[in-house]
């Protein structure tokens, strides 16, 4: 059976996510309040922040930065791009 949730990304009722994203509080925020899809979109944004900034995940600076944009996305609304980001062509 699907689990739903009040994705507070999409704003709407929709499929929740399996399982917390990683341990801890917002982990689980994240699994009661963020839809699969919401997650996804979420994953596809890091990995072009990662790449535009060109972050490292062992540094505590970038997963800090990372973490801040994180709840920006899910949580504020913000989809801003990186300044430098092109989108790919079609």
């Amino acid at each position: 059976m699907t689990r739903l949730v009040q994705c507070v990304k999409l704003g709407m009722e929709a499929e929740g996510l399996d399982a917390p994203p990683f341990p801890g509080e917002k982990g689980q925020e994240i699994f009661e309040k963020v839809s699969k899809q919401a997650w996804k979109e979420w994953l596809g944004k890091q990995t072009i922040l990662i790449n535009e900034n060109r972050l490292a995940s062992y540094d505590p600076k970038s997963r800090a930065f990372l973490a801040e944009e994180r709840q920006k996305f899910l949580f504020e609304g913000n989809n801003d791009m990186p300044e430098a980001y092109v989108p790919p062509k079609a």
